[in-house]
């Protein structure tokens, strides 16, 4: 009798604890959230700018289908991104303004994918580095001027690029890493937040969800992008 006391003591111990470790392991386990709708379709619309850029890296088309529409705001954009300094751009028209930021964004993802595999230095040619050398425009003229320059720079960059054996591995890797989705997060409920650093883009209140290289903001019904960092989509 007293054998079988201590033979059932563990045992009705043992019994008592095995739920509880089954409890606290399932307690250690992340558990799946659901994301608001809008969050869903931030995320929709930053993986098809994604997919329309790894395309043909065409920067005007995917910045047409994903990013805002709102004259005003696309104005604030390229005037944020452009960083033209001091320059007075208030007699510049939204077409030309946007265009040229546009052709900007376009000319520095194309010159990334020259940059060497080391990182140590970028093998442009001569006539390429010559588009950087120009720097910032300083008056209006000069700005109107850079605007229709950099439409052939543009087109001589991509020209240079499909007959550059290193670019076009380092094309088709980018465009590899480009087709791997953003995924949604399972174990958290994206937030937005507020204070857009980037000029008049936003103001102080309105709210953008960050996800990834991206920022995105509702407008009207859709989820639209408004600023995009993407180096560290490149390497």
């Amino acid at each position: 009798m007293q054998l079988l006391r201590y033979l059932f003591i563990p045992l009705f111990v043992a019994t008592l604890l095995t739920p509880g470790q089954a409890f606290a392991q399932r307690v250690k386990q992340p558990q799946r959230v659901k994301q608001p709708k809008e969050v869903i379709e931030a995320y929709r619309v930053c993986n098809r700018f994604q997919q329309l850029f790894a395309e043909d890296l065409d920067f005007n088309r995917a910045y047409e289908e994903t990013f805002t529409k709102d004259p005003a705001r696309r104005r604030a954009i390229a005037i944020a991104e452009g960083e033209f300094g001091d320059l007075d751009l208030t007699s510049i028209d939204d077409a030309t303004l946007i265009a040229v930021y546009k052709n900007q964004m376009q000319l520095l993802f194309l010159t990334l994918l020259l940059i060497d595999e080391n990182k140590k230095e970028a093998a442009l040619p001569a006539r390429i580095k010559e588009i950087y050398d120009r720097g910032r425009p300083r008056t209006i003229e000069e700005f109107r001027l850079g605007a229709d320059l950099l439409t052939r720079d543009v087109a001589e960059l991509r020209a240079y690029l499909t007959n550059n054996p290193a670019a076009v591995q380092r094309i088709r890797s980018f465009k590899e890493t480009l087709n791997k989705p953003i995924e949604v997060p399972e174990t958290y409920v994206v937030k937005p937040i507020t204070f857009y650093s980037k000029g008049r883009v936003l103001s102080n209140k309105e709210e953008y969800y960050q996800i990834g290289d991206y920022a995105v903001i509702r407008e009207g019904a859709d989820m639209k992008i408004i600023g995009i960092r993407f180096f560290s989509r490149l390497f």
